[in-house]
């Protein structure tokens, strides 16, 4: 059973990014993006300090955030890879099946990975995520090399926006049409 001390800070540079940018977008009325909380069940408390020092998760998270971008229904879930190849271990399947049912409401789901040794955001659409977890299932690679992404889809900072996945969603819809 995972615990919520033997995780670390693991993401939170990202989240931290991310976080960041929703105000931002939500000040200039652009975005509606909410972190989605994971519940747990405190094991131990430092009463001293009053926080949480170990705990358990109460159930499997869908996905980091959700919202609304425009009348948009938008969830993705934020993950660091530091190499060139990201394994699809760090997706889970419950996420996968949300995501698609996300999608079947006429919703925008992805991922934005953190490429940490290139210092690289990158917004990987469901569509193309779903194509690697299927080649996973099929037998095939259990991973995705940084090689196979479509580079239009990295995300650079501009306008004071430091994730700007604004610009990967306009470009998913700018595809579909």
């Amino acid at each position: 059973m995972a615990t919520w001390n033997s995780r670390g800070l693991r993401g939170s540079t990202l989240e931290d990014l991310i976080n960041r940018t929703n105000e931002k977008y939500r000040e200039q009325g652009l975005a509606l993006i909410q972190k989605v909380p994971t519940p747990i069940t405190p094991i131990r408390i430092d009463k001293e300090h009053r926080h949480i020092t170990l705990a358990y998760f109460d159930q499997k998270s869908t996905v980091d955030y959700i919202g609304a971008v425009q009348g948009i229904p938008v969830c993705f879930d934020a993950k660091e890879c530091d190499t060139d190849t990201f394994p699809l271990q760090n997706i889970h399947a419950h996420q996968v099946e949300f995501m698609g049912d996300f999608e079947r409401q006429e919703g925008v789901s992805f991922l934005i990975i953190l490429f940490s040794q290139r210092n690289e955001l990158y917004f990987l659409p469901y569509r193309r995520m779903k194509e690697f977890w299927e080649r996973a299932q099929d037998g095939g690679r259990k991973s995705f090399r940084h090689d196979e992404l479509d580079l239009s889809y990295v995300l650079t900072p501009h306008g004071g926006y430091l994730v700007p996945y604004l610009d990967g969603i306009q470009k998913v819809i700018d595809e579909s049409e």
